[in-house]
C-alpha cells in the first residue's frame, strides 16, 4: 500500500490543497489524517476523518483548514486557506486501512510533501 501526496510553495494568506491517495491492495479504508512537522519541531496532529464523515482539527488551523476524503478513490484533501508562515512543513497524510477482510487494521504513511509558506 503506497500514499502519495502533493504539496507547494504559496504566499502568506494564500490557499493551497494538499491531495492524498492510497494505492495497492486495499480492503476498506478507515480514518485518514494529516499530520505536520516543521523544523526542530515534533510531528503534529493537522486534522482527521472518519468513515463517516466526522472531522476533527488542531486548534492552530481551526476555520482555516478543511479536510475532506472522497471514499471511492480512497483519497483525502486537506484545502489550507489563509495560511501562515508558521505553516511551512512538511506534511504527512496517514490513513488506518484494512488490506484484506482476514487481516487488523494498520496504519500507513505518506512519504511526506514541503509546504513553504513565503513571500
Amino acid at each position: 500500500v503506497q500514499l502519495q501526496a502533493w504539496g507547494g510553495l504559496v504566499q502568506p494568506g494564500g490557499s493551497l490543497r494538499l491531495s492524498c491517495a492510497a494505492s495497492g491492495y486495499i480492503f476498506r479504508v478507515n480514518v485518514m489524517r494529516w499530520h505536520r512537522q516543521a523544523p526542530g519541531k515534533q510531528r503534529e496532529l493537522v486534522a482527521a476523518i472518519t468513515t463517516d464523515g466526522y472531522t476533527n482539527y488542531a486548534d492552530s488551523v481551526k476555520g482555516r483548514f478543511t479536510i475532506s476524503r472522497d471514499s471511492a478513490r480512497d483519497t483525502v484533501y486537506l484545502q489550507m486557506n489563509s495560511l501562515r508562515p508558521e505553516d511551512t512543513a512538511v506534511y504527512y497524510c496517514n490513513a488506518n486501512l484494512r488490506t484484506s477482510p482476514y487481516r487488523l487494521n494498520d496504519d500507513y504513511w505518506g512519504q511526506g510533501t514541503q509546504v513553504t509558506v513565503s513571500s
